[in-house]
């Protein structure tokens, strides 16, 4: 039986996030201030303070969550964690990869939260407010979602963007191609389609404007091969090597996170306790519905450290 830390992604934010490991921690406190000053915006006052629209952009939300899971992280280490010798694999959904690759020694705190922020800032400018569109589609299997997708392609580009697991997929691309998508989907036999309240059409082609953003980006940061193997989202198996990883991460900007595949992943492998770092439940809430053997638990309060610390230990 083996551990891995997984990361959260755009949607597990909320306003008040990070406040209590602050007050608790030096250690946190000094995560925020750092990627404070990374960005040049006191961002952590957002993140305690709201006003939530402004924590919502995604340019703030990126680093935000990231500084939250590395808060975390940075309290569990300074307590004794190694997480070398604790933990056999890090993964994160979307922008949790780069939480996950800090966490393992690839980027610098600095470094991460300013790729954040220019992948922030590249994925909102990539496609003109209104052109793109998202949709939850709930009780369709992978294939028939797929089909669909291409089905509706001629209306423009249209593609799985998130396999949650669960029956939940989420499908990205160009708005007309995504609302016609959705009610085939319907059509097919989905249980639901919702059309999504986001800003872009992430993890689509049409991100290609954003993925090439990133590749200038990545090229310029120092890189190092993590301390433990990345299960990549657009792979769903294990990356060591941070040249191929900073690949993988432009190839994710468009490419599908293979989520339900990730946790399935663990769970043949071995990985039965998945430990998520940092804002939320979502991913505690999805690796119960794709494994029932995986085991997710959520570590973002001083409280949930202290048992984190105690199991860890064992």
């Amino acid at each position: 039986m083996s551990i891995a830390f997984t990361f959260p992604g755009q949607g597990s934010q909320a306003v008040g996030m990070g406040k209590e490991l602050a007050e608790a921690f030096p250690e946190a406190r000094a995560v925020f201030a750092e990627v404070d000053e990374a960005l040049g915006q006191k961002l952590s006052a957002t993140m305690f303070e709201g006003p939530e629209e402004t924590l919502t952009l995604t340019a703030n939300a990126q680093p935000a969550l990231m500084a939250v899971s590395m808060a975390v992280i940075r309290v569990l280490e300074a307590r004794g964690l190694d997480l070398k010798s604790k933990v056999a694999y890090v993964a994160g959904h979307s922008l949790g990869e780069y939480s996950a690759l800090c966490a393992a020694g690839t980027f610098s705190l600095a470094d991460t939260a300013r790729l954040l922020r220019i992948r922030g800032n590249a994925m909102q400018a990539a496609v003109p407010v209104g052109e793109g569109a998202m949709a939850a589609i709930i009780g369709l299997e992978h294939g028939d979602v797929e089909a669909v997708c291409r089905e509706a392609s001629a209306a423009g580009a249209c593609q799985i963007a998130n396999d949650n697991g669960g029956g939940q997929l989420v499908i990205s691309g160009a708005k007309a191609a995504v609302e016609k998508a959705a009610a085939l989907a319907t059509e097919k036999g989905a249980k639901r389609a919702i059309m999504l309240p986001v800003s872009a059409p992430f993890h689509s082609a049409l991100m290609g404007p954003a993925a090439d953003a990133m590749r200038e980006a990545l090229a310029t940061v120092e890189k190092k091969d993590p301390v433990v193997p990345l299960i990549a989202n657009v792979r769903a198996a294990p990356v060591t090597d941070a040249n191929e990883i900073a690949a993988l991460l432009v190839e994710q900007v468009t490419g599908q996170v293979r989520w339900r595949e990730t946790v399935e992943w663990f769970g043949a492998n071995g990985a039965t306790t998945l430990y998520e770092i940092g804002s939320g439940k979502v991913l505690t809430g999805l690796a119960r519905r794709i494994d029932k053997n995986v085991t997710g638990i959520a570590v973002n309060s001083a409280a949930d450290i202290d048992a984190a610390l105690a199991a860890l230990a064992g």
